[in-house]
């Protein structure tokens, strides 16, 4: 123990610490000069701390494994495979389409263009898949040198950055020269096309780096948005399932097909075509790199509505016109129209008439109304297009035929009788036997297969004769089970065999080609009583936008009809025909101004 030392004043050896102050004070309370009192805590740490070293073992952390399935793709990768589902489905769609409606092979060759001008227009593209690319490069780079743990990629950046770092663009241009020969003298037999692509993407991003020295403002990555949100499309279809349809549609009107969309929509209702439960028609090679999201996304739940592929397809066509000067042709209006006048119960006259207001109401015959020439503008305000312009073809064809019909019979609950025997009401049915007969093919379309197995029949079991219900076994087979050539030498196959004769059906359930009518009888002129009026007098045009009112019987059902065959609701058919008759309206107003200003132009001649 070292000796205590004495007080330099008093001569003390006693001292103690005052806990307060750290001052150390002898017993006579002089204090001790020159003592530092240190301590181990640090509280305020300057710029030149010194820390201590320490020793570290040399044991290695063992690296955290990923849990992720291999076999899974994500990111690009990804959306890659995912359009190659789509398209491989596309591709059994037109097979399908091809098979059951006997369509020539250059419905094949549209429906491969128009995919293609499809994928091109689709915000964020499908990129090229990075792991092929890659694989290509290496599998060419080891025929002439071996491969190295560093990358093709992380060679051109290198590359690219001895290049940035050149003091002058002289001696940056001699030095990639250079560099270039001695790549060439090292790899020999190098691809060309490859060393093409290579220099190409040196060129790319040196001039990045120009425009950035220069401070303009960076392009951004192509694959920045898919990285942010899985499919950036999610909250649209522009590239989900119901795009392949589109693209059926579009290939329909090039080849002046006459359909509607309720004809591919009763195929993918009735399993045949293929869209719903989509992973049933994909090989298992491509759905076993599949992830949850994009499994959902591939299988949607119900069929797509016409008004959803309307809005696609016209999208499709209004972006190859303005893009690639492409014209969708006109719609084959003719038989579609003749389709819908017969869905509705009508004749060859009531053809003709639907054909007279179609002209009068200026109805566009393209998918998109930017497609038509542009509306004759008489004044300023005259609009170039109108609303609705841009509906389901069928749609506006109903909303016609639905326009001429109350022009006839009113449909208001009043009687209309024609007086005069050229009247075109003298060639048409009287309104009770019409009404019976729109009854009896709503009644002939409910025992259809369409209808009774379709996704909007609340349908019963209970309630189907014994071949109906062999039908909906046999329908059941088909949508659970898929096609019977994938069930071929399974388990499924060789437990449940389900190979037999074919289970007898009921011709009389399908009325695409039957119709059960009777001979109706023409309208015959007569001298009306007091309160029947004439045809097209006392027209009424209901409000759609009016929630509480109601309409007639007789209209209900007419448009109760129209809204089942075209697959819309019918709150929409109420809509295009109120849109259409004040069209009709407006022109009947301007051809009675046009009369008058004659007539009075005619009376001054003779005045004068």
């Amino acid at each position: 123990m070292a000796p205590r030392r004495r007080c330099p004043v008093c001569g003390s050896r006693q001292w103690h610490k005052e806990p307060a102050s750290g001052l150390v004070i002898c017993s006579e309370g002089h204090v001790l000069q020159n003592y530092r009192s240190e301590v181990t805590e640090g509280r305020e740490f300057g710029p030149h701390t010194m820390h201590k070293r320490t020793l570290k073992s040399g044991r290695k952390k063992r690296e955290q494994t990923s849990k992720a399935d291999p076999k899974l793709y994500h990111g690009a990768r990804a959306k890659y495979h995912y359009f190659q589902c789509l398209q491989l489905l596309l591709r059994k769609q037109v097979a399908v389409l091809m098979r059951l409606w006997d369509l020539p092979p250059e419905f094949e060759v549209v429906c491969r263009d128009v995919w293609t001008l499809h994928l091109s227009f689709l915000p964020a593209p499908p990129p090229p898949e990075p792991w092929l690319h890659e694989q290509d490069i290496v599998g060419k780079h080891s025929h002439s040198q071996p491969v190295t743990d560093q990358k093709p990629s992380e060679e051109i950046g290198e590359k690219n950055k001895s290049e940035g770092d050149s003091p002058s663009d002289g001696d940056s241009d001699s030095s990639s020269s250079s560099g270039e020969n001695e790549e060439e003298t090292m790899q020999g037999p190098l691809d060309g096309e490859l060393a093409e692509l290579l220099r190409a993407m040196s060129e790319s991003s040196g001039s990045s780096d120009d425009e950035n020295a220069d401070g303009t403002k960076p392009r951004p990555e192509p694959d920045s948005r898919s990285r942010k949100s899985k499919f950036q499309g999610a909250s649209s279809n522009a590239d989900g399932p119901a795009s392949t349809i589109a693209v059926l549609v579009i290939a329909c009107w090039t080849l002046r097909l006459p359909i509607m969309y309720m004809d591919l929509i009763r195929l993918v209702e009735m399993y045949d075509l293929p869209y719903l439960d989509t992973l049933g028609h994909l090989p298992p090679e491509m759905t076993r790199h599949l992830t949850k999201h994009t499994m959902q996304r591939l299988s949607p739940p119900h069929a797509p509505t016409p008004l959803l592929l309307q809005a696609l397809s016209a999208r499709l066509a209004k972006r190859m016109r303005a893009s690639y000067r492409i014209q969708t042709p006109e719609l084959n209006a003719a038989p579609l129209l003749w389709r819908v006048v017969r869905a509705l119960g009508g004749t060859p006259v009531l053809y003709g008439l639907t054909k007279a207001i179609a002209h009068v109401a200026n109805l566009p015959l393209t998918l998109h109304h930017s497609l038509a020439p542009s509306l004759l503008r008489m004044q300023q305000h005259d609009p170039e297009s109108h609303k609705y312009d841009t509906v389901p073809p069928e749609v506006a064809f109903a909303a016609s035929v639905i326009i001429v019909l109350k022009m006839v019979y009113g449909l208001d609950g009043k009687a209309r009788v024609a007086r005069d025997p050229g009247d075109p009401a003298c060639a048409l049915p009287r309104m009770d036997e019409y009404l019976a007969l729109i009854k009896r093919l709503d009644d002939e379309d409910a025992k259809s297969e369409a209808s009774v197995f379709g996704a909007r029949t609340n349908m019963r079991t209970a309630d189907l004769s014994e071949s109906m219900l062999d039908g909906y076994l046999d329908f059941c087979e088909k949508a659970l089970i898929g096609p019977r050539k994938q069930t071929q030498g399974t388990v499924i196959e060789s437990y449940f065999a389900l190979e037999g004769p074919m289970r007898g059906r009921e011709s009389s359930g399908d009325s695409r080609g039957t119709r059960a009518e009777r001979a109706l009888q023409a309208a015959v002129p007569a001298e009306g009583g007091e309160g029947v009026g004439e045809p097209g007098e006392g027209y009424a045009i209901y409000s759609s936008g009016d929630v509480l009112g109601s309409v007639p019987e007789e209209y209900e059902a007419v448009v109760e009809r129209a809204a089942r065959w075209t697959g819309v609701s019918g709150e929409y058919i109420y809509g295009v025909t109120e849109r259409y008759e004040r069209r009709v309206v407006r022109w009947w107003a301007g051809m009675r101004r046009d009369e008058c200003r004659r007539v009075d132009a005619t009376a001054m001649t003779k005045g004068s």
